[in-house]
């Protein structure tokens, strides 16, 4: 054998062992590939579903629920398990445009090919936004996603261990011959108590027309027909008189099967009277939604809505122009804690200055409460002290002591040593 020929078998060796260390668990598809737990399979059999039959997907942003429902064998859905959405982004309401940190609502449809095995949040399946409703109102976005690794950017992101387990059910579903699921995106449960207490907001009409999707499934416990005319959902509809739906021109006559359009019609009057009489009570509005894009949780043992942070307290660019001391409540961006007014300044005492030291001041030095008062003059007369008041019998309860008036010292009787300055005194003249 040359030397040249045995140089090839090492490097061909070398290649297989590298090829080798590439197929170790957690690369390419081997998450992709793992089966059904073993205890979801055991709740699929007590409730009547397998491996292989139909999924459907079911969101809701305020309850941060995403329900996961199989149909069994008598041809409807049944709901079979809940996961808690680990983190999506922005507020209640649909996503407009590419960039604006929203999580979409409304009616998608997942087919083997959205499925991303090599997802780099761990594994995937993308919504399908922008739909066609979407597209009719000219929002933009790509690449929205349920996936894993509980970061969010636009997208429903679970736990690792969640999303593991919805791909491979959604997988098997798939396999066995379901085109595609149907994900149904909504801003919480559409109930009317929960229309009432966001009747004001600016997506409300939106919202409506996707409560009439919400209520056919609620109703049938079957996926609805989805299309799309006049810039709205219709669903369960067939159009009349060779009429199409077309999402950017008006709706065609249509009809809805008689039994649910009759079913809807009674829970529609019904859903109706309770939200009118929820607003004649007066149920008061929900406030504001707090958008969720700072959420930090990685793991479901976070809370979902970790409470704000603490104001910092930090310096504002005033000065301090008294003696006492607040610390501003600012933005963290400043530097250190700094005094600054206080807006009780005028209700506090003014400190006395410090008296420390004061035996080295001269005379002149010293503060004004520490000077000798001037020796009066020949010839003004000396002001009496002033006697002190006497204790009258309403004021026999809190006696006080009455010290004697202090003689006053002048200046002319402190010996003339003290009148020099300390190091005079001490190292003459």
């Amino acid at each position: 054998m040359t030397i040249r020929s045995y140089s090839m078998i090492v490097l061909a060796g070398i290649a297989a062992l590298a090829l080798a260390g590439c197929q170790t668990e957690g690369g390419g598809n081997t998450k992709a590939s793992r089966p059904i737990p073993a205890k979801t399979l055991a709740l699929m059999q007590d409730k009547g579903m397998t491996r292989r039959d139909p999924v459907l997907v079911r969101i809701y942003k305020e309850e941060s629920e995403l329900e996961l429902w199989k149909k069994r064998a008598d041809g409807r859905y049944a709901l079979l398990k809940t996961y808690e959405i680990c983190r999506f982004s922005g507020t209640l309401g649909p996503k407009i445009k590419e960039g604006d940190g929203q999580s979409p609502e409304g009616f998608y449809k997942v087919t083997p090919a959205q499925l991303n095995p090599n997802s780099e949040y761990y594994l995937s399946f993308n919504l399908g936004y922008p739909n066609a409703f979407d597209r009719s109102l000219g929002r933009t976005g790509a690449h929205l996603m349920v996936h894993g690794d509980c970061l969010s950017k636009g997208c429903y992101a679970m736990t690792d261990e969640q999303i593991g387990e919805l791909y491979a059910v959604v997988r098997e579903a798939l396999h066995a011959g379901q085109p595609g699921f149907q994900v149904q995106a909504f801003p919480f449960r559409m109930t009317a108590e929960n229309m009432a207490r966001r009747r004001n907001d600016k997506n409300f009409a939106f919202w409506e027309n996707l409560k009439e999707g919400s209520d056919h499934f609620e109703l049938t416990k079957l996926e609805p027909k989805v299309d799309v005319c006049g810039q709205k959902y219709v669903f369960d509809a067939e159009p009349k008189d060779g009429g199409r739906f077309n999402p950017n021109a008006a709706c065609p006559n249509y009809e809805v099967h008689p039994a649910i359009a009759m079913a809807l019609n009674s829970k529609k009057r019904g859903d109706e009277q309770k939200f009118n009489e929820l607003v004649s009570s007066g149920l008061q509005t929900a406030e504001a939604y707090v958008p969720q894009n700072g959420r930090l949780r990685r793991s479901l043992s976070d809370p979902v809505k970790p409470p704000p942070p603490a104001p910092v307290m930090v310096a504002k660019s005033e000065p301090a122009t008294t003696g006492t001391v607040a610390l501003a409540m600012t933005d963290s961006k400043s530097a250190v804690p700094l005094p600054v007014p206080s807006p009780y300044a005028s209700q506090q005492p003014k400190k006395a200055e410090s008296k420390m030291f004061s035996w080295l001041r001269s005379p002149d030095e010293k503060p004004e409460e520490l000077k000798t008062p001037e020796t009066p003059k020949a010839d003004a007369a000396p002001t009496p002290a002033a006697k002190p008041a006497p204790v009258t019998a309403a004021h026999s309860s809190e006696p006080k002591a009455v010290a004697p008036a202090a003689q006053p010292v002048t200046a002319s009787m402190a010996p003339q040593s003290e009148k020099k300055p300390f190091y005079k005194r001490w190292f003459g003249n």
